[in-house]
């Protein structure tokens, strides 16, 4: 009996169990995610928390506390109970003398570390576009999209002249907003290309080259809706590095609309990125490294094709030409 009654008597107190419960929240923010990100994702190094959500995450948890503390009059006594002891020196006044310089200590500590200028040289240099794994027989890819095969380009008249033009899934749900307000189903792209290869095919006299590139209008479109679904909320609706996701990044995604990106590269390397995603970069990507899913095993590649299309569309920008192709261009 005597021993229950000391077991019995033991309480923690509502105070100290808070303090821990808020200990082990910031535990498991800093240390246990970053851990079990790098064991899910499999990369060499772990993925931290943003500090902006993890202060978010606390915030959340101290005004859960909070609410579950003051719902009772019982637990915020009991909660302020040690204060009040501390304050009126019922630990000893050394010991509240202490405390109390302690606290504006570590704050001030705080306020100071994360506010203090800081100098530090990169672990490693780090190559913007790494491209020692990057597959040599894909430096003269072109997109297939971009200059469709005559039986392409006869299958599209034939579906045009049907008005039965095929688009892919995802863009059906725009295809129907616009279905039966247009004579042709490919009149709501606005192009001056596509405007004229309809104009034709109203008149029967029907160019291969303006089929051709209409064709391409379309693949672009579609593009830009499967850019919209999987890469915007990165990369931004421009291109320019600014989404909705951007600033959760350790690294933001790169602003392709500046100079320096991917018009330096050629269409086969781009192709290869968003493949392998940021699993694919060698080491001298670090110490940054990329956050890009890799899109191989969720996108077919003739998607893939279409957002890279798109891509460059939106940014404005041309993929650089490969040596082996620009020197036999300007032998010619």
């Amino acid at each position: 009996m005597e021993n229950r009654s000391k077991t019995d008597g033991f309480k923690l107190g509502r105070f100290w169990s808070t303090l821990i419960t808020l200990c082990i929240i910031y535990l498991i923010i800093k240390w246990v995610i970053p851990f079990v990100s790098r064991w899910l994702t499999g990369l060499p190094f772990p993925l931290p928390v943003p500090g902006t959500l993890a202060l978010f995450y606390i915030m959340l948890t101290i005004i859960a506390l909070y609410v579950y503390i003051s719902f009772s009059e019982e637990r915020l006594e009991e909660f302020l109970t040690p204060i009040r002891r501390l304050l009126l020196g019922m630990y000893g006044s050394r010991t509240r003398t202490v405390v109390l310089a302690i606290i504006p200590l570590l704050f001030g500590w705080q306020i100071y570390s994360a506010t203090v200028p800081k100098v530090s040289s990169p672990t490693s240099l780090r190559i913007q576009h790494p491209s020692s794994n990057f597959p040599k027989d894909m430096e003269a890819l072109k997109n297939p999209l971009i200059n469709p095969g005559d039986a392409e380009v006869d299958k599209f008249i034939e579906e045009v002249k049907g008005n039965n033009v095929q688009f892919i899934p995802e863009a059906m749900g725009e295809v129907e907003k616009v279905k039966g307000k247009y004579e042709n189903i490919l009149g709501f792209i606005p192009t001056e290309s596509m405007q004229a290869f309809l104009k034709d095919m109203k008149t029967g006299n029907v160019s291969r080259d303006k089929a051709r590139q209409a064709l391409r209008e379309k693949y672009l479109f579609e593009g830009k809706i499967l850019y919209a679904m999987n890469c915007r909320p990165c990369h931004g609706d421009s291109t320019g590095g600014d989404g909705p996701m951007a600033d959760g990044f350790r690294l933001r995604p790169i602003n392709f609309t500046e100079n320096g990106t991917i018009e330096t590269i050629v269409e086969g390397y781009t192709f290869w990125r968003v493949s392998t995603g940021g699993r694919g970069l060698p080491q001298e990507a670090t110490p940054w490294d990329s956050a890009m899913p890799v899109w191989k095993a969720d996108i077919p590649e003739e998607y893939r094709w279409r957002i890279i299309m798109a891509e460059y569309e939106l940014a404005q920008k041309t993929p650089r030409q490969p040596e082996k192709l620009a020197e036999g261009e300007g032998k010619k």
